[in-house]
């Protein structure tokens, strides 16, 4: 055997991309990977334990720069449990109305940079001008295209700009129109199904073993476990929506899923749109004080919310001072980022690996956090 010691990445600062694999190959199979992220964000955990309070909420959402709310959601979250904050009820709504925005771009992106690994470029060009187009729409909510920093405890930042909820009303009828041919183009094309098709699978038992949630658990088993329906956080109980599954997970299955989850947060976005309070405060007021020398009552929570990936979620300590005491971050693509490759990547194709890291949705800092 004439093994090779070949380096997937890092490439480029973004999802996937400041992420690295050390492949050991023979021939162009893979013997051995080891990962190695860490080449942006690194060490959250203790980077939070370092900071005030409200200092953190413009960290916490570099964990996950595709989906940034989620990590805005579960800190808060978390707080609001240890301080017993209550969210005004019109929050509730707006935060929905965020994580289902942002759960629509990362999807969206998803489905089109399959394209990169398979050379379908097409269709990448085609899922950044729409996910440009959610983009836009955050930056006149919060003032930022990418770190919203817009959900904090005690609710949202501020109230929603007059007419945002007609221009997300379009926005939605053009997704609808336009996605269907991401379908056409990318999922039923040959070149993919090639590709993906039988292939990354992430079986039954790997999905225990690992620890797998989200689109990687429910198109292995079947089973509906989405925090959305089994633990409803901000408005969920409210709204209708499916919960996509399949029992054959390879990348074909999982990319599939991903399209039609596109579709359910349409409709749930559609639903938060007509029931959302007209009026109302969107924010509890926490202190009296200078916010930023806020204190948290002492005790310990687990917080957690369904990300694109599956449960994410924050083990939060706090010793009631300023700044947290212990910040554990359960990141949603941990296991079939860091021990899903190390055990699994071994046998694929060296082009397989890049297809792994984007069928899984893997997010790196979740991991050297």
């Amino acid at each position: 055997m004439n093994e090779v010691k070949l380096f997937l990445g890092p490439q480029h600062p973004g999802m996937h991309g400041n992420y690295s694999v050390h492949m050991y190959v023979d021939g162009d199979i893979i013997k051995k990977a080891r990962p190695t992220p860490g080449f942006l964000h690194r060490g959250f955990e203790k980077l939070m334990e370092r900071r005030l309070w409200m200092g953190n909420l413009a960290l916490i959402p570099r964990i996950c720069v595709v989906e940034p709310d989620i990590n805005e959601m579960v800190y808060a979250q978390g707080i609001e449990t240890l301080a017993n904050i209550e969210v005004p009820e019109k929050a509730h709504w707006i935060r929905m109305l965020i994580l289902e925005m942002a759960r629509l771009a990362i999807h969206v992106m998803g489905l089109g940079f399959i394209g990169g690994p398979t050379g379908m470029y097409t269709i990448t060009y085609w899922a950044i001008a729409q996910r440009d187009l959610i983009l836009d729409l955050f930056e006149e909510i919060t003032g930022a295209r990418i770190y919203h920093m817009y959900i904090v405890p005690g609710g949202v930042r501020k109230q929603l700009p007059v007419g945002i909820l007609e221009k997300i009303s379009k926005l939605l009828d053009e997704l609808e129109e336009k996605v269907p041919e991401y379908k056409d183009l990318a999922l039923k094309h040959p070149i993919i199904h090639k590709r993906i098709k039988d292939n990354i699978m992430l079986p039954a038992d790997v999905v225990w073993e690992l620890g797998v949630t989200g689109i990687g658990m429910r198109s292995a088993i079947g089973k509906e476990y989405d925090l959305r329906k089994v633990q409803p956080y901000a408005r969920y109980d409210q709204v209708e929506f499916d919960v996509p599954t399949a029992n054959y997970s390879d990348g074909l299955t999982r990319m599939n899923i991903k399209y039609k989850e596109i579709f359910q947060s349409i409709r749930i976005l559609r639903q938060v749109i007509e029931k959302m309070p007209k009026e109302g405060e969107v924010r509890t007021r926490i202190s009296t004080g200078s916010a930023l020398r806020w204190t948290v009552p002492a005790g310990m929570v687990y917080s957690a919310i369904e990300s694109s990936r599956g449960e994410y979620g924050y083990f939060i300590v706090s010793d009631g001072k300023e700044m947290p005491y212990r910040i554990a971050v359960r990141g949603a693509s941990f296991p079939q980022g860091l021990l899903g490759i190390e055990k699994y990547l071994v046998g694929h194709r060296i082009d397989d690996a890049s297809l792994w890291m984007d069928t899984m949705g893997v997010c790196s800092p979740e991991i050297d956090r």
